[in-house]
């Protein structure tokens, strides 16, 4: 279960984040979607669980490929953006759930396909969360996981998962792509197939749908500034005139069920 004092950052950030989050171009992206698909490779008899499915936007994109797409999450903000946004795009085939992630509300086997994603980092037990996507995914079905990756190198690590809580206090770690690919052999699957993008945008586009702490923006802006000149976060960081662009580095790792 998620823990009591988490849960309430969950709900709070969540809930402010609901239309800002559903509405940027770097969460709406159209090819970096598209590569999600790819991954997962899903078919017209397939049935797809999202787990913490946002506003809905992985849902919505499968529905046209698949017999049924389902959504789980924990906050009903979100919930709301995603049935609008199925509205919006006349899919039918979806459904929403209001849920703990780390105890799935279905039967073992009941899915084909069980995604996730820019979730991991929110999570305070990632590996009971994909132990229990492993769960309700039937045998021969297909995990996909998709979240951006600290650096291995320990101090830049510390330092971009600092800012990120910064930024957003419901965070909790951002694994690197080590860690992020090795909780796949520990709830049993094969070592996962990767594919790699840039999650890009400009940091006052960032703190637009972000809800920091009161008095933390100016900080934040300063930690973005400097790895500018030396890497300290282990992102690209690039500063122009007027904006501070980065490029957080995202994997799309999937992986089949033994039969």
């Amino acid at each position: 279960m998620t823990d009591v004092n988490h849960g309430d950052l969950i709900f709070d950030q969540f809930t402010r984040q609901a239309t800002v989050f559903s509405t940027a171009a770097a969460i709406t992206d159209a090819q970096a979607l598209q590569l999600i698909l790819e991954a997962a490779r899903p078919g017209p008899h397939e049935t797809v669980l999202d787990v913490a499915c946002g506003p809905g936007i992985v849902v919505c994109a499968f529905a046209p490929l698949v017999r049924q797409a389902t959504g789980i999450d924990a906050t009903p903000a979100m919930l709301e953006r995603a049935r609008k946004l199925a509205e919006e795009k006349g899919v039918a085939n979806v459904a929403w759930r209001q849920g703990d992630v780390y105890a799935l509300p279905w039967d073992n086997a009941s899915f084909t396909i069980v995604v996730t994603r820019f979730s991991v980092h929110h999570f305070l037990d990632p590996a009971a969360v994909l132990r229990e996507m492993v769960r309700v995914c039937a045998p021969e079905g297909r995990i996909v996981v998709i979240d951006d990756y600290a650096s291995a190198d320990p101090a830049k690590a510390a330092a971009f998962n600092r800012l990120e809580r910064l930024r957003d206090p419901s965070h909790v770690r951002c694994l690197s792509l080590s860690e992020l690919k090795g909780l796949f052999p520990r709830v049993g699957l094969p070592e996962p197939d990767a594919t790699f993008y840039e999650l890009r945008g400009d940091v006052a586009g960032l703190l637009a749908r972000s809800f920091p702490n009161p008095g933390d923006e100016l900080e934040i802006i300063e930690m973005f500034k400097a790895p500018a000149a030396d890497d300290r976060l282990g992102v690209p960081v690039k500063l122009e005139a007027d904006r501070i662009r980065y490029a957080y580095p995202v994997a799309i790792l999937a992986a089949r069920l033994p039969a």
